[in-house]
Formats: C-alpha cells, structure tokens, sequence
C-alpha cells in the first residue's frame, strides 16, 4: 500500500531487506469518539505512538529502558493522511515500518486498517534521539542498532 511509495522514493534499495515493521490490534473507545462516533483526528498520534512502543517492545526495547539509559525520544515531526474514518467499536491495525537506519532521528511510516482491511489512514513521524544529560541530539544506541541488524 503506501510502502510502496515509500519505497520507491528510499535512495538506497540494498538496504530494503533490512526494513523492519511491527503490526499491533487497538479497538476504538468511546472516549476516542465525538458524538457522532467517529475518531476524533488528535488520537491518531496516540496510535502511532501504540505502534511505536510495539515496535520498540517486539525488538525487546522499551522506552523507559531508553530513558533509563539516559537517552529519550522526542517526536520532531508527524503526518497523518485521513483515508476513512475509524467508528467507536471498530478493531484497528496499526502497522509501523522503520524506514532507514536510524542515526541521530528515527524514521517511522504507518498504516492503520480497519477488521475489513480497509485503509483508514496512513502517516509518518520522526524522532530525534537525545541526551538526557547534555540535552543534544546523540547518536542511536548501539544497543538499539545491534537488534536491528544493522
């Protein structure tokens, strides 16, 4: 789906077969809801960062493990694209993809369909590592690149 436009825009493929991706289930509250029981468009970030810290977890990182380690992860940049709206009830998926080798940022792109596979929204994010003590951007961990393969 939208990968593929991604994909198509990465200016290394060689290293294609090293993106990583992550799929968790969320089902919409009713608090997420207006009144008329649709999604409202702020918790959408909130979904992505639910693919985020799966992401982060199914590689065995947590962010509290990070900040522990004296580096967080602030968000710097976030998309979302609206396709259809997600209904109270509803059982999403969120799948999160790394784009590239992480550096001093992270870079994440997500999908989140509906149970009948239908593509509620798309978007993306960027996250820039930082130091805790300095309070500068720093370099991914080794630790983290390591469980990436890279």
């Amino acid at each position: 789906m939208i990968i593929n436009f991604f994909l198509r825009k990465m200016p290394n493929r060689k290293c294609l077969y090293k993106l990583k991706k992550s799929s968790t289930k969320t089902r919409v509250r009713y608090s997420e809801t207006d009144q008329m029981g649709v999604v409202y468009h702020g918790n959408y970030a909130q979904y992505f960062e639910l693919g985020r810290t799966e992401w982060l977890r199914n590689l065995g990182v947590t962010y509290k493990d990070m900040e522990n380690k004296g580096i967080m992860l602030p968000v710097i940049s976030l998309t979302c694209n609206f396709k259809k709206s997600a209904l109270y009830d509803d059982m999403l998926t969120i799948t999160t993809f790394l784009v590239k080798k992480p550096m001093v940022k992270i870079d994440f792109i997500y999908e989140i369909v509906n149970e009948q596979n239908e593509m509620i929204c798309t978007g993306n994010s960027t996250l820039a590592f930082i130091d805790m003590k300095t309070e500068k951007p720093t370099r991914c961990p080794d630790y983290l690149l390591d469980k990436l393969g890279f």
